[in-house]
């Protein structure tokens, strides 16, 4: 059902910035201007703000590191300091499942749920998700990246998946310049490249660009001829193996985390051949959750300008906000150039489907 969006009124004069906000955009030596009308973007119904007072917390499940998540919601606590923030992290099981497994039992684990991508036709499935259409900030992300017929989700961030190398091991020259050539070209075989168990992050996208028969034998040749090394770790860990030379090539790899790194004076940096795997994060608010109204506020606040602009302050990742295309908000925007992007939501079932033809192979190379 859709709310009523009702009176207007403004929590916080949103034209006077938080310091927080202030102290990042020094750090990033990004103007002020790019705040331009941030006042409009956070007026929302004076009865959510009155809701969210008397509620008083909202709770978020997503993938941000703890202090990450301090960082980026430091202007959110700076606007609303009569709305507590719990946080929780959690792994992608957590994130997707974990909510929708309590919510058929009566509970509620969060509020927001951040990062469910594949799995929000379950969601869809059971009305679970709250309609984010009134909210003010829903139209702020590009367009494609959010529900349109029912406002169920919208982007929260946007997931550049490509590979991180090794700089002392790998010369930027002989990067693959698509990703056939992982296929074709023996330098990338017999264990250069260590693999996660994520097809869902790159695959994904280019069965969108060349369909799933493509994707099929892609992954045949991938395990057959390309013989990668098969990686329990998580996407975080396995970047650190790449530092560590335990491969040269790590797939997937995202951006932001890839800059982290790098930044730290790593021997690590990220590449994408073309064309570039996109995935956006999702956001939502669980229908019927104990804090309504401060979760639409803070789901608001962080659609806006500012809060994409302090998570990309945290954690470096690629803003979703209309506003902010620019380089300025890329972690390689060299590597994007001139490349073509390779983004879609998938179909009902194609998730399950690619990871049944991945799994078959995974496991008959050692995999759990």
């Amino acid at each position: 059902m859709a709310l009523a969006v009702g009176v207007m009124a403004p929590a916080v004069a949103a034209d006077a910035l938080p310091k927080a906000t202030e102290s990042m955009l020094k750090d990033l030596k990004i103007s002020p201007s790019v705040m331009a009308g941030i006042d409009r973007e956070l007026t929302i119904p004076k009865e959510w703000t009155e809701g969210a007072r008397k509620e008083g917390a909202v709770k978020v499940l997503g993938s941000w590191d703890p202090a990450q998540f301090n960082i980026m919601v430091a202007p959110f606590k700076e606007r609303y300091p009569f709305v507590r923030v719990d946080y929780t992290r959690g792994e992608f099981n957590a994130r997707a499942l974990r909510p929708l497994i309590a919510l058929k039992e009566g509970r509620y684990v969060t509020d927001v749920l951040t990062g469910f991508g594949g799995s929000t036709h379950y969601y869809q499935e059971v009305d679970a998700l709250e309609d984010l259409r009134p909210l003010p900030g829903f139209k702020n992300p590009l367009p494609g990246t959010g529900d349109p017929e029912e406002g169920t989700w919208v982007g929260s961030r946007l997931r550049y998946w490509c590979m991180a190398y090794n700089t002392n091991l790998v010369k930027k020259d002989e990067l693959p310049k698509d990703w056939n050539e992982l296929i074709t070209n023996p330098r990338w075989h017999n264990g250069v490249i260590g693999v996660s168990n994520r097809p869902q992050l790159w695959l994904l996208m280019l069965s969108g660009e060349y369909g799933e028969d493509w994707v099929k034998n892609y992954i045949d040749k991938f395990f057959n001829v390309t013989k990668p090394q098969i990686r329990k770790e998580g996407q975080n860990a396995l970047q650190s193996l790449v530092v560590a030379g335990e491969f040269q090539i790590a797939i997937p790899a995202a951006d932001y985390r890839t800059k982290q790194y790098a930044d730290k004076g790593a021997p690590i940096s990220w590449h994408c051949p073309d064309p570039v795997p996109l995935a956006v994060s999702q956001i939502g608010i669980l229908k019927g959750n104990p804090h309504p109204n401060a979760a639409r506020m803070w789901v608001n606040w962080f659609l806006s300008r500012e809060g994409q602009v302090a998570q990309y302050k945290s954690d470096l990742a690629t803003p979703l906000h209309r506003d902010l295309q620019t380089p300025d908000f890329l972690a390689f925007p060299e590597e994007l150039k001139g490349k073509k992007i390779a983004s879609r939501e998938p179909e009902e079932g194609e998730v399950e489907r690619l990871n049944q033809i991945w799994t078959s192979y995974w496991t008959s190379a050692g995999g759990k």
